[in-house]
């Protein structure tokens, strides 16, 4: 078998190592990170190559459908997921938020069930983010997160059982460039995951729940069995009994809508079921039709929950999802508190109310919730019309969803000016935030992360590339997008702190707006104004 020393061959850290990082960067995890780069990174990069060539057919007018390859999988009612793990039953309600230390001690005190920490779309993925997450982690998992900021202590509950935490790594696309191995930057997804892992699994196991993961951005089933050999390989690595392990997929692509069953499948002995990722789901419709003049949609304002590709994609992955016995889990409630309006408030609350009702109608067996004020709320709903621990029960055998279901565009609503300038200032506000290492960031009472912005930018850009027409008949063509995008930009500069980098967001704004380039994510777009690399430094010699 071969040395820790020899593995470490070939890997380098190329980001700042303080003391306290040291007990997440040991030699045997970063060994354990090259074991999973060199196993599974081709594999990766081949599924990334299969993306690219999916836009292209999508490009020339090949629309999605069920796949008639895996036919036997969805036609087959003989197989389950696995049954929920520890700690897993009851999720009805769920809080997501980055991994600074005050979010995680703030969100393991809320009274919800489980915390979904979050080291993606949230969390702007700086060294310091990154590793920092790993070693706040690493002590809530030890109930050792405790900390004081100036005169406030927070401190964890001991008056009752804490939220099961959930961490959601970056997704496949994205890379790690602070750690190489042989000579290549590691996989986001496989850093973020290997870290905790390692240094987790068996503590998690100790305190009654288990290594919990929500895997984000999928594009197909492929992308999940990839998933699931990692957590094989993890789980022998270390002696642990494979299932031990359970993951959450969100949907959040229209390409995995269409494989939600597959999913399922290839994940069946650590699933816990699939997540309504709407924003996501709605930047995805967006980005892969972009080029389709029948995919335009309305201001965002408009596409709501309960328009037709919406609702469809809602009720099927319900239908799924139970019939496979796993969670269905409902989507984010954004709002925050508005302290210093009451009627501006109550009107806020009465619509995260109504959706939550929705949700739990439709048969949801949880939601999630981006502030601890909405927990109170979405408990109450839950609780009223949710008696047991989830509703796997509710079979949504109506329901009967078909590919142009999922792919109906009819949503009424127009395009205006005001949509256009809330999208810019979303876009601007977010993109500012993040080249200063901050990953979500409150406009307007609302909690936005990577993928607000990512529904503001490509709207954008499709309503520039297909010359659309605002309510008041103006065409919304590069110069109109680019006046807009300087008028905005200058007044959040004007406004803003001093040394605020609203210049610098709207200068690769500029280049997303006019329906022309379009880069595959606004976050690897960024990514280099946030990386700090050093000079490579052995990963033996830590």
């Amino acid at each position: 078998m071969a040395t820790t020393d020899s593995i470490l061959q070939g890997v380098n850290v190329l980001g700042k190592v303080d003391e306290s990082h040291r007990k997440i960067l040991t030699p045997d995890a970063l060994a354990f990170l090259a074991l999973l780069h060199r196993s599974f990174n081709p594999t990766r990069k081949a599924l990334l190559e299969r993306r690219r060539l999916r836009q292209a057919e999508l490009d020339r007018g090949v629309l999605p459908t069920f796949l008639p390859e895996t036919r036997h999988i969805r036609e087959n009612d003989a197989w389950r997921g696995a049954p929920p793990a520890p700690g897993l039953v009851d999720r009805r309600v769920e809080i997501t938020g980055p991994t600074d230390r005050k979010m995680v001690v703030n969100a393991l005190n809320s009274d919800v069930w489980t915390y979904m920490a979050d080291l993606e779309d949230s969390s702007a993925p700086t060294w310091e983010n990154m590793i920092n997450g790993q070693v706040n982690l690493y002590d809530a998992n030890r109930r050792q997160v405790d900390f004081k900021q100036g005169p406030k202590e927070y401190k964890l509950r001991t008056d009752r059982k804490l939220p099961t935490l959930i961490v959601r790594p970056r997704g496949w696309h994205l890379d790690e460039k602070h750690v190489t191995v042989d000579g290549e930057p590691i996989s986001g997804s496989l850093f973020d995951f290997g870290l905790y892992f390692f240094h987790n699994a068996f503590e998690t196991v100790k305190i009654g729940q288990g290594p919990y993961f929500y895997l984000p951005k999928m594009e197909s089933h492929l992308e999940a069995r990839l998933w699931n050999d990692v957590f094989n390989l993890a789980q022998d690595y270390i002696s642990m009994p494979r299932g031990t392990i359970r993951g959450t997929v969100l949907i959040e692509t229209i390409l995995a809508a269409f494989e939600m069953d597959e999913i399922i499948y290839e994940l069946r002995d650590h699933s816990s079921g699939l997540n309504c990722g709407r924003w996501d789901y709605i930047f995805s419709v967006i980005k892969k039709f972009r080029n389709n003049k029948d995919f335009v949609l309305p201001d965002r304002s408009a596409v709501t929950m309960t328009v037709p590709f919406m609702d469809a994609y809602v009720k099927l992955l319900i239908q799924t999802c139970h019939r496979r016995g796993v969670h269905a889990m409902g989507g984010m409630a954004a709002q925050i508190p508005i302290k210093d309006d009451k009627a501006a408030n109550d009107k806020a609350m009465d619509g995260v109310r109504a959706d939550k009702l929705r949700e739990v109608r439709a048969g949801h067996d949880g939601t999630w919730v981006a502030h601890p004020a909405l927990a109170t709320i979405a408990t109450e709903v839950f609780n009223k019309h949710m008696p047991t621990p989830n509703q796997l029960f509710v079979r949504r055998e109506d329901v009967q969803i078909s590919p142009n279901d999922l792919l109906n565009m009819n949503v009424p609503g127009v395009i205006t000016e005001d949509g256009i300038r809330k999208n810019l200032n979303i876009g601007l506000g977010y993109m500012e935030a993040w080249v200063r290492g901050v990953g979500c960031v409150p406009i307007n009472f609302l909690m936005e992360d990577a993928a607000t912005a990512e529904v503001s930018r490509s709207q954008l850009w499709q309503w520039t590339k297909h010359g659309v027409s605002t309510a008041d008949g103006r065409t919304v063509d590069k110069a109109y997008a680019l006046r807009l995008l300087k008028e905005c930009a200058d007044e959040l500069a004007a406004k803003g702190p001093k040394g605020n980098k609203f210049k610098l967001a709207s200068q690769y704004f500029a280049g997303q707006i006019t329906g022309e380039d379009y880069a595959d994510f606004l976050t690897t777009l960024l990514y280099d104004e946030i990386t700090q690399v050093g000079s490579p430094r052995s990963a033996s010699k830590l």
